[in-house]
């Protein structure tokens, strides 16, 4: 077996779900070991979370900046070779750009930066590094929304002429009517968060399952966003209608005041010869459509599906896999392209995908202030 990635973390220390999704998901294939971290911005809490989690605390340092500068001082061969950012959206951009800078290899957690402008100077930057980057929209890992790609390339829908996909949460919704608690939550300050709260949040996940999907880029959208509060400078709410490169039309529609949903992720793919429809929340059912036969319903594991959804399947039909299964993947395929091991290009979100996603974001905010017109995406 190939000697493990060295990997340092910058953020998701305490009880952070992005934390423990993504140090057990660089586990999962046995391709990573953490060597180094900034788990929290108080030193003596990162030390003592990184006992708790059995991390060596000779590299856990004070602040990232010391990271880079002490990371640099090793031998090549010992220090860390890819960084996993997982701090609140403002800190994405100036880590990730002096961790390019520097020659490191970056897993960043979206949305990449915090404008589109700061997207496309990390474009510039990776592009003289030369190393690899991955954003980390997780849901491109589940074997059947891989399964989905592989089966609109292949052409089995025909000819694509309807996208439409639903992301809904209810999480904000306790918060938004409380206008203390609402002034104190980083998703809704936009020094912290950027301009969108919803979009920036998970509307621009229900985008790049468009785009990976389909396989299409989209095209104009118009957006009709919804802020509840006039006090409230971040949407919590929207619905966007895309047009998509060749004239395919659809829909995005992300909230976080649906009261009582969870993580509601559905997209619906249609062909002029069948459809494709998967649900986050049942992750491992991929129903297949049609106007002359019964529906299907295929599932992870199975000779049936392509290379690259067995690929990521790590377990016998009947075994649900799940989110944690779905980030090893992205992980797994970072790992063979810092190898210089061949891999599909659907193994990970690269940057590119980070800087349509900003375009989308402010697009969105644009097309909403601007009276809900009709925007190009850069």
């Amino acid at each position: 077996m190939s000697k493990k990635i060295k990997l340092g973390i910058l953020g998701g220390g305490g009880d952070s779900l992005i934390g423990v999704l993504h140090r057990i998901a660089s586990f999962m294939n046995d391709n990573y070991e953490i060597v180094g971290a900034v788990f929290n911005p108080d030193h003596n809490d990162s030390l003592t979370f990184a006992k708790e989690i059995g991390v060596p605390t000779n590299r856990i340092y004070k602040d990232f900046d010391t990271l880079v500068e002490e990371e640099l001082k090793l031998p090549e061969g010992e220090r860390i070779q890819v960084c996993s950012i997982l701090t609140p959206n403002f800190l994405h951009f100036p880590m990730a750009k002096k961790l390019l800078e520097n020659g490191f290899n970056v897993i960043c957690e979206k949305p990449m930066t915090t404008t589109y402008e700061e997207a496309k100077i990390l474009q510039a930057a990776l592009e003289k590094a030369k190393t690899v980057f991955a954003v980390t929209h997780t849901y491109t890992g589940y074997p059947m929304v891989r399964q989905m790609r592989e089966m609109v390339k292949a052409g089995d829908l025909g000819k694509v002429q309807k996208v439409d996909v639903q992301y809904y949460q209810g999480w904000i919704n306790p918060i938004i009517h409380d206008k203390e608690k609402r002034s104190t939550t980083w998703r809704l300050n936009p020094e912290k968060a950027g301009i969108s709260c919803c979009m920036g949040d998970i509307g621009v996940h229900a985008f790049n399952m468009v785009e990976y999907t389909t396989g299409l880029q989209v095209d104009t959208i118009l957006a009709d966003l919804n802020y509840l509060y006039e006090d409230n400078k971040m949407d919590i709410d929207g619905t966007v209608l895309i047009r998509l490169k060749g004239g395919v039309k659809g829909v995005i529609r992300a909230s976080q005041i649906a009261t009582g949903e969870e993580n509601r992720l559905t997209v619906a793919i249609y062909g002029d010869k069948g459809g494709l429809r998967w649900e986050q929340e049942n992750p491992n059912l991929l129903y297949v459509l049609s106007d002359d036969k019964p529906l299907q319903v295929f599932k992870p594991g199975h000779a049936y599906n392509s290379k690259l959804s067995l690929d990521g399947t790590k377990l016998p039909p009947g075994h649900p896999e799940g989110i944690f299964d779905a980030m090893a993947n992205i992980y797994l395929g970072v790992a063979k392209a810092i190898r210089g091991e061949a891999y599909n290009s659907g193994e990970f979100p690269t940057m590119m995908d980070g800087v349509r996603g900003l375009n989308f974001i402010e697009s969105t905010v644009a097309s909403h202030q601007q009276g809900n017109t009709w925007i190009t995406l850069k």
